[in-house]
Order: C-alpha cells, then sequence, then structure tokens
C-alpha cells in the first residue's frame, strides 16, 4: 500500500489520481472514472470532486491501493 502525504485539510479524488501517477494530467480524471472502478474505503466511488482526508483509503483497478496521510 502507497502513501499519498498532502499537507491540507482534504484532496479531491480528481487530484488525487494525479498523485498517485494513476492518470498524467487532471483533465483526464473524468474519462479515467468512467473507465475504472475505485473504491473509498471500501465503497465505489467515481466523483472526481469527492472530497478525501487524511486516513481515507483509495483502492484503484490497475492502479494500486492507496493510503492518504500527511506530509
Amino acid at each position: 500500500m502507497k502513501q499519498i502525504g498532502i499537507s491540507t485539510e482534504y484532496i479531491t479524488l480528481g487530484q488525487f489520481l494525479k498523485l498517485a501517477d494513476c492518470i498524467s494530467t487532471g483533465g483526464e480524471a473524468k474519462f479515467f472514472l468512467q473507465e475504472a472502478k475505485v473504491l473509498i474505503n471500501g465503497e465505489p466511488d467515481n466523483r472526481r470532486g469527492r472530497k478525501l482526508i487524511v486516513g481515507d483509503q483509495i483502492e484503484v483497478e490497475g492502479c494500486g491501493t492507496f493510503t492518504v496521510s500527511t506530509r
């Protein structure tokens, strides 16, 4: 499980995917989320504006499993 560090209160799912190197640009998030299965804390979600906070666990199909942590 990879750790993705943030220095703010939250990060959106679209921004997270870019930081996790699942996508190369933020503009790809919408299309990526239509195709790939994403689980946040075990629940499916495909909203690129979904706020992720420290401690959230994200599983991205074809990309891996991540945890949001503080920087």
